[in-house]
């Protein structure tokens, strides 16, 4: 039984010393050639800097260029060992089939990331309003979208996702219009406090120089309510948003012009 043990272990290590130096040669086209991939895509990715190719296409062509790469490469790697490359295709197709059956979510993110850059809905730079997410779009991968809110977030939002409802390009016309809404007395002049508002927003520095909307919206139950209207672009919404209520404010306080509030008196019955 011993002799029977001592054949088993000698025929293991046999084999083991057979298969040595193809296993390490295995292993030394894996790294050598995931090594060769990662400088293949850094130069590629420098010359799609310097051509016209879009940079909504850059993202997905250097990582669908880095995936083809690296199956190339395990299939060299297979090779040597021994492995059929005929046997080694079909058991990968078998398991492509597999995987992308329990990864179908995962494949429509990837179908809708073509369809973005095909169609293009938004570019990089944009800001969007996507599925009640705002900020400027960082980067369009195949299977996510990557934007940075207003608040300086960094929201990953998968493709699929993203256009699965309604998409909102805010910079698609090149500019917004600024939404404000400023409280006056009744007891006071439209006409009066229309040009005082007016006057105050030619001070915005980067108002763009479209006609103001600057009218009656509605009639509160203590004042009454105007609309305000200027245009900025997309980028600089927020620097106009705030400064046109600076201006103003500061405006109505040097004519005189308190914004009204409700008192309420209590009387003892």
């Amino acid at each position: 039984m011993n002799i029977d043990i001592m054949a088993s272990i000698q025929k293991m290590l046999d084999g083991a010393i057979a298969w040595a130096p193809k296993i390490i040669a295995a292993l030394l086209i894996i790294i050598i050639g995931f090594w060769i991939v990662g400088w293949v895509v850094r130069l590629l990715d420098k010359w799609f800097k310097k051509s016209e190719i879009d940079k909504d296409v850059r993202p997905f062509l250097r990582t669908l260029t880095s995936v083809l790469l690296k199956i190339l490469v395990f299939l060299t790697a297979a090779g040597v060992v021994g492995v059929e490359i005929t046997a080694f295709a079909a058991l990968l197709a078998a398991a492509g089939l597999a995987v992308g059956l329990a990864l179908q979510g995962t494949l429509g993110h990837f179908a809708a990331g073509v369809m973005i850059l095909i169609f293009k809905p938004y570019r990089v730079g944009d800001l969007v309003d996507l599925q009640g997410q705002v900020g400027h779009v960082d980067e369009i991968q195949i299977f996510n979208t990557i934007i940075t809110t207003l608040d300086n977030k960094k929201v990953i939002i998968p493709n699929g996702i993203a256009t699965s409802g309604i998409m909102t390009n805010l910079s698609a016309r090149g500019k917004l219009r600024v939404d404000l809404n400023v409280a006056m007395p009744y007891e006071e002049d439209f006409a009066k406090v229309q040009g005082i508002i007016k006057n105050a927003l030619a001070k915005v520095d980067k108002k763009l120089d479209d006609e103001p909307t600057i009218e009656i919206e509605k009639f509160d139950e203590h004042n009454v309510l105007i609309a305000v209207r200027p245009y900025s672009t997309p980028e600089d919404y927020w620097d106009v948003y705030f400064q046109s209520y600076s201006e103003i404010k500061k405006a109505l306080g040097e004519a005189g012009i308190t914004v009204p509030y409700p008192i309420r008196k209590i009387q003892n019955i």
